[in-house]
Protein backbone atom coordinates (compact mmCIF):
# COMPACT_ATOMS: atom_id res chain seq x y z
CA UNK A 1 0.00 0.00 0.00
CA UNK A 2 1.23 3.71 -1.23
CA UNK A 3 1.46 6.45 0.81
CA UNK A 4 -1.38 7.84 -0.93
CA UNK A 5 -3.33 4.85 -0.59
CA UNK A 6 -2.65 5.10 3.41
CA UNK A 7 -3.29 8.82 3.36
CA UNK A 8 -6.87 7.95 1.33
CA UNK A 9 -8.09 4.89 3.93
CA UNK A 10 -7.09 7.39 6.57
CA UNK A 11 -9.20 9.98 5.48
CA UNK A 12 -12.35 7.27 4.47
CA UNK A 13 -12.26 6.03 8.29
CA UNK A 14 -12.45 9.10 10.22
CA UNK A 15 -14.99 10.42 7.76
CA UNK A 16 -16.99 7.39 8.57
CA UNK A 17 -16.68 7.65 12.07
CA UNK A 18 -17.12 11.20 12.69
CA UNK A 19 -20.56 10.65 10.77
CA UNK A 20 -21.64 7.41 12.25
CA UNK A 21 -20.80 8.91 16.00
CA UNK A 22 -22.62 12.19 15.19
CA UNK A 23 -25.98 10.18 13.70
CA UNK A 24 -25.67 7.56 17.10
CA UNK A 25 -25.76 11.46 18.77
CA UNK A 26 -27.98 13.36 17.19
CA UNK A 27 -30.22 10.81 14.81
CA UNK A 28 -28.79 12.92 11.60
CA UNK A 29 -28.09 11.46 7.97
CA UNK A 30 -24.77 9.55 8.19
CA UNK A 31 -25.66 8.23 4.90
CA UNK A 32 -25.83 11.76 3.20
CA UNK A 33 -22.82 12.82 4.89
CA UNK A 34 -21.01 10.07 4.42
CA UNK A 35 -21.95 10.16 0.57
CA UNK A 36 -21.61 13.60 0.29
CA UNK A 37 -17.82 13.70 1.54
CA UNK A 38 -16.82 10.84 -0.34
CA UNK A 39 -18.62 12.19 -3.78
CA UNK A 40 -15.93 15.24 -3.19
CA UNK A 41 -12.86 12.00 -3.78
CA UNK A 42 -14.54 9.58 -5.73
CA UNK A 43 -16.30 9.77 -9.12
CA UNK A 44 -20.77 9.08 -7.27
CA UNK A 45 -21.41 6.25 -8.53
CA UNK A 46 -17.79 4.35 -6.99
CA UNK A 47 -18.63 6.63 -3.60
CA UNK A 48 -22.01 5.29 -3.69
CA UNK A 49 -20.74 1.32 -4.18
CA UNK A 50 -18.79 1.99 -1.21
CA UNK A 51 -21.29 3.55 1.17
CA UNK A 52 -23.90 0.52 0.38
CA UNK A 53 -22.84 -1.53 2.81
CA UNK A 54 -22.10 0.47 5.94
CA UNK A 55 -25.68 1.81 5.89
CA UNK A 56 -27.25 -1.03 4.90
CA UNK A 57 -25.96 -2.57 8.33
CA UNK A 58 -26.45 0.64 9.89
CA UNK A 59 -30.46 1.30 8.57
CA UNK A 60 -30.85 -2.46 9.67
CA UNK A 61 -29.80 -1.53 13.01
CA UNK A 62 -32.15 1.08 13.70
CA UNK A 63 -34.87 -0.66 11.90
CA UNK A 64 -34.63 -4.35 13.76
CA UNK A 65 -33.66 -3.58 16.93
CA UNK A 66 -35.13 -1.87 19.94
CA UNK A 67 -37.95 0.01 20.21
CA UNK A 68 -39.61 -2.69 22.64
CA UNK A 69 -40.01 -5.57 20.16
CA UNK A 70 -37.63 -8.41 18.78
CA UNK A 71 -36.06 -8.27 15.59
CA UNK A 72 -39.20 -10.49 14.06
CA UNK A 73 -41.51 -7.70 15.54
CA UNK A 74 -40.21 -4.97 14.65
CA UNK A 75 -40.17 -6.64 10.55
CA UNK A 76 -43.22 -7.49 10.87
CA UNK A 77 -45.14 -4.88 12.59
CA UNK A 78 -43.51 -2.26 10.21
CA UNK A 79 -43.50 -4.56 7.35
CA UNK A 80 -47.36 -5.19 7.78
CA UNK A 81 -48.37 -1.27 8.13
CA UNK A 82 -46.19 0.46 5.53
CA UNK A 83 -45.73 -2.56 3.20
CA UNK A 84 -46.98 0.10 0.46
CA UNK A 85 -44.63 2.85 1.26
CA UNK A 86 -41.60 0.29 1.58
CA UNK A 87 -42.18 -1.26 -1.66
CA UNK A 88 -42.96 2.34 -3.59
CA UNK A 89 -39.35 3.08 -2.57
CA UNK A 90 -37.93 -0.06 -3.30
CA UNK A 91 -39.01 0.31 -7.19
CA UNK A 92 -38.05 3.83 -6.87
CA UNK A 93 -34.56 3.23 -5.96
CA UNK A 94 -34.00 0.84 -8.53
CA UNK A 95 -34.41 3.62 -10.59
CA UNK A 96 -32.37 6.54 -9.01
CA UNK A 97 -29.57 3.39 -9.05
CA UNK A 98 -29.87 2.96 -12.81
CA UNK A 99 -29.74 6.51 -13.45
CA UNK A 100 -26.55 6.55 -12.11
CA UNK A 101 -25.81 4.09 -14.79
CA UNK A 102 -27.70 6.00 -17.70
CA UNK A 103 -27.23 9.57 -16.89
CA UNK A 104 -23.68 12.14 -16.40
CA UNK A 105 -22.80 12.40 -12.80
CA UNK A 106 -22.13 15.99 -13.29
CA UNK A 107 -26.24 16.29 -13.25
CA UNK A 108 -26.55 13.91 -10.53
CA UNK A 109 -24.36 15.62 -8.47
CA UNK A 110 -26.37 19.01 -9.14
CA UNK A 111 -29.43 16.91 -8.10
CA UNK A 112 -27.26 16.16 -4.56
CA UNK A 113 -26.79 19.99 -4.03
CA UNK A 114 -30.14 20.84 -4.15
CA UNK A 115 -31.50 18.00 -2.00
CA UNK A 116 -28.90 18.92 0.72
CA UNK A 117 -29.56 22.74 0.28
CA UNK A 118 -33.47 21.88 0.84
CA UNK A 119 -32.21 19.36 3.68
CA UNK A 120 -30.41 22.47 5.19
CA UNK A 121 -32.77 25.29 5.08
CA UNK A 122 -35.69 23.59 6.24
CA UNK A 123 -33.47 22.55 9.14
CA UNK A 124 -32.39 25.84 9.96
CA UNK A 125 -36.02 27.33 10.13
CA UNK A 126 -37.20 24.69 11.97
CA UNK A 127 -39.57 23.61 9.79
CA UNK A 128 -40.52 20.52 8.09
CA UNK A 129 -42.89 20.22 4.86
CA UNK A 130 -45.48 18.28 5.97
CA UNK A 131 -47.80 16.06 3.10
CA UNK A 132 -51.37 14.62 3.57
CA UNK A 133 -51.10 11.46 4.56
CA UNK A 134 -53.28 9.98 1.74
CA UNK A 135 -52.35 6.96 -0.47
CA UNK A 136 -51.58 8.88 -3.10
CA UNK A 137 -49.35 10.89 -1.79
CA UNK A 138 -48.07 8.36 -0.17
CA UNK A 139 -47.51 6.44 -3.39
CA UNK A 140 -45.89 9.30 -5.37
CA UNK A 141 -43.54 10.02 -2.11
CA UNK A 142 -42.59 6.83 -1.96
CA UNK A 143 -41.66 6.51 -5.67
CA UNK A 144 -39.94 9.82 -5.60
CA UNK A 145 -37.83 9.14 -2.56
CA UNK A 146 -36.68 5.60 -4.01
CA UNK A 147 -35.82 7.83 -7.14
CA UNK A 148 -33.41 10.34 -4.95
CA UNK A 149 -32.30 8.34 -2.79
CA UNK A 150 -31.19 5.57 -5.64
CA UNK A 151 -29.28 8.18 -7.12
CA UNK A 152 -27.68 10.33 -4.57
CA UNK A 153 -28.23 8.46 -0.98
CA UNK A 154 -30.48 11.54 0.27
CA UNK A 155 -33.78 9.51 0.42
CA UNK A 156 -34.62 11.33 3.56
CA UNK A 157 -34.92 14.61 2.60
CA UNK A 158 -37.86 13.50 0.64
CA UNK A 159 -39.37 10.83 2.87
CA UNK A 160 -39.66 12.54 5.98
CA UNK A 161 -42.25 15.24 4.55
CA UNK A 162 -44.65 11.74 4.36
CA UNK A 163 -43.79 10.45 8.01
CA UNK A 164 -44.16 13.38 9.40
CA UNK A 165 -47.43 13.35 8.51
CA UNK A 166 -47.86 9.92 8.62
CA UNK A 167 -46.96 9.81 12.29
CA UNK A 168 -46.62 11.45 15.89
CA UNK A 169 -44.65 8.67 16.89
CA UNK A 170 -40.78 9.62 16.32
CA UNK A 171 -39.46 5.80 17.06
CA UNK A 172 -42.28 5.19 14.18
CA UNK A 173 -40.79 7.66 11.72
CA UNK A 174 -37.17 6.32 12.83
CA UNK A 175 -38.29 3.03 11.92
CA UNK A 176 -40.04 3.19 9.19
CA UNK A 177 -37.53 5.51 7.44
CA UNK A 178 -34.58 3.02 7.76
CA UNK A 179 -37.07 0.07 6.42
CA UNK A 180 -36.96 2.35 3.14
CA UNK A 181 -33.74 3.51 3.61
CA UNK A 182 -32.29 -0.56 3.91
CA UNK A 183 -34.38 -1.33 1.20
CA UNK A 184 -33.06 1.02 -1.29
CA UNK A 185 -29.60 -0.22 0.06
CA UNK A 186 -31.05 -3.35 -1.26
CA UNK A 187 -31.75 -1.69 -4.55
CA UNK A 188 -28.70 -0.48 -5.08
CA UNK A 189 -26.99 -3.75 -4.71
CA UNK A 190 -29.13 -5.39 -7.35
CA UNK A 191 -29.02 -2.20 -9.97
CA UNK A 192 -24.93 -1.79 -9.40
CA UNK A 193 -23.73 -5.54 -8.61
CA UNK A 194 -21.41 -5.29 -11.96
CA UNK A 195 -19.27 -2.57 -10.34
CA UNK A 196 -19.82 -3.89 -6.61
CA UNK A 197 -18.33 -7.16 -8.28
CA UNK A 198 -15.74 -5.49 -9.73
CA UNK A 199 -14.16 -4.18 -6.64
CA UNK A 200 -10.62 -5.72 -5.67
CA UNK A 201 -9.98 -7.47 -2.25
CA UNK A 202 -8.03 -4.42 -0.75
CA UNK A 203 -11.54 -2.58 -1.12
CA UNK A 204 -13.64 -4.89 0.07
CA UNK A 205 -11.24 -5.34 3.11
CA UNK A 206 -12.03 -1.46 3.76
CA UNK A 207 -15.84 -1.53 3.43
CA UNK A 208 -15.51 -4.53 6.14
CA UNK A 209 -13.59 -2.04 8.14
CA UNK A 210 -15.61 0.94 7.35
CA UNK A 211 -18.57 -1.20 8.35
CA UNK A 212 -17.13 -2.75 11.49
CA UNK A 213 -16.21 1.00 12.54
CA UNK A 214 -19.69 2.08 11.78
CA UNK A 215 -21.28 0.30 13.96
CA UNK A 216 -18.90 0.99 17.04
CA UNK A 217 -19.07 4.25 16.46
CA UNK A 218 -22.91 4.26 15.82
CA UNK A 219 -23.47 2.99 19.44
CA UNK A 220 -20.85 5.22 21.13
CA UNK A 221 -22.81 8.13 19.88
CA UNK A 222 -25.69 6.46 21.64
CA UNK A 223 -24.68 6.04 24.46
CA UNK A 224 -23.46 9.79 24.59
CA UNK A 225 -26.34 10.77 23.26
CA UNK A 226 -28.29 11.25 26.96
CA UNK A 227 -24.80 13.47 28.44
CA UNK A 228 -24.62 15.80 25.04
CA UNK A 229 -26.27 18.53 23.75
CA UNK A 230 -28.09 16.97 20.52
CA UNK A 231 -29.15 20.66 19.35
CA UNK A 232 -25.18 21.84 18.53
CA UNK A 233 -24.28 18.62 17.23
CA UNK A 234 -27.44 18.91 14.58
CA UNK A 235 -25.92 22.50 13.89
CA UNK A 236 -22.28 20.77 13.55
CA UNK A 237 -23.74 18.38 10.90
CA UNK A 238 -25.39 20.69 8.82
CA UNK A 239 -22.38 22.88 8.76
CA UNK A 240 -20.71 19.98 7.63
CA UNK A 241 -23.09 19.31 4.89
CA UNK A 242 -23.39 23.00 3.77
CA UNK A 243 -19.87 22.73 2.96
CA UNK A 244 -19.88 19.51 1.34
CA UNK A 245 -23.09 20.55 -0.48
CA UNK A 246 -21.57 23.69 -1.97
CA UNK A 247 -18.33 21.47 -3.03
CA UNK A 248 -20.15 18.99 -4.65
CA UNK A 249 -22.43 21.86 -6.56
CA UNK A 250 -19.37 23.11 -7.60
CA UNK A 251 -18.26 19.91 -8.92
CA UNK A 252 -21.30 19.37 -10.56
CA UNK A 253 -21.03 22.84 -12.67
CA UNK A 254 -17.89 22.69 -13.11
CA UNK A 255 -18.01 19.05 -15.01
CA UNK A 256 -20.98 19.99 -17.00
CA UNK A 257 -19.42 23.11 -18.42
CA UNK A 258 -16.90 20.78 -19.75
CA UNK A 259 -19.38 19.04 -21.32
Amino acid sequence: MTDNDTTQTVILLVIFALASLLHGISGLGVTLVTTTALASIYPLPHAIVLVIFPSLLLNAMTWLNGGGRSIWQNFSYYGRRYWLLALTSLLGSILGAKLLLWVDSAYILLVLAVVIGVYVISALLGKQLRLPNTKPVLIMVGFSAGVIGGATNAMSTILMMYLLSASDDKNTIAKVGNMCYFLGKVAQIIVLREPIMALSGSEWQLIALLSGLSVVALLIGIRLRRYLPQARFRQLILLILTLLGVRVGWQGITALLAL
